[in-house]
């Protein structure tokens, strides 16, 4: 099982909602919901860390101290299925710039293969975090975290957000980048030869953008 920095964040309306995206009856619409209401939960925890600053304000009444979130957020959806997770996160961060990263996975050898990068020059934001529903190999995130580290964000300041793993993808990524902190609603044990997680609830882009092929 994974250890160190991974957080399962078990909760009942996560549990329900993982529930309904594993079933093959789910439609592409209810699948989107899902995937947007788990994201947003996810989102919540995930952030519980987030530094504060306090800054003086004033209501219709009088004075006050508040606070606001210190460092500025970025996200990074890796395309296509992180697209189905912005719309949570931008919620909590409406003015976060979005930095896509495109990366799929090779059917024969499993490995990772970069197609788009819309990383600015230079980092912009102290806290990134990246979006991807599944991890199956491992391989994907990995390489969208070498992406992102070696454009100049430190890994202690890059969280990964995802709806579902495997237990053997989630050991690669520990292996490869053992500061990361990572975010999961669930966690499965099996790979199929194909590197698709069992039971899983099969390809999230596929269920998301309703291009399932009879």
């Amino acid at each position: 099982m994974p250890n160190g920095k991974v957080n399962v964040v078990s909760h009942p309306l996560i549990n329900a909602e993982l529930s309904k995206l594993r079933q093959s009856s789910t439609t592409p619409k209810d699948f989107r919901q899902g995937v947007d209401t788990i994201s947003l939960l996810l989102g919540y925890e995930a952030t519980r860390g987030l530094e504060e600053e306090s800054f003086t304000g004033e209501t219709p009444v009088a004075s006050f101290t508040g606070s606001r979130i210190k460092h500025s957020v970025g996200l990074t959806p890796i395309l296509r299925a992180g697209l189905g997770m912005t719309d949570a996160l931008l919620k909590l961060f409406p003015s976060a710039p979005v930095y896509h990263l495109g990366l799929f996975r090779e059917k024969v050898t499993l490995q990772p293969v970069e197609y788009y990068s819309k990383l600015p020059p230079s980092p912009t934001v102290d806290q990134v975090f990246v979006l991807d529903p599944l991890i199956a190999t491992g391989g994907t995130a990995v390489a969208a975290l070498a992406m992102i580290a070696d454009w100049g964000v430190p890994v202690k300041n890059i969280k990964l957000l995802c709806v579902l793993a495997s237990e053997q993808g989630l050991k690669l990524v520990q292996e490869e980048y053992p500061e990361l902190e990572i975010w999961v609603a669930g966690v499965d044990k099996e790979l199929t030869v194909q590197g698709i997680i069992s039971p899983g609830l099969g390809d999230s882009g596929d269920r998301l953008f309703n291009t399932i092929r009879a």
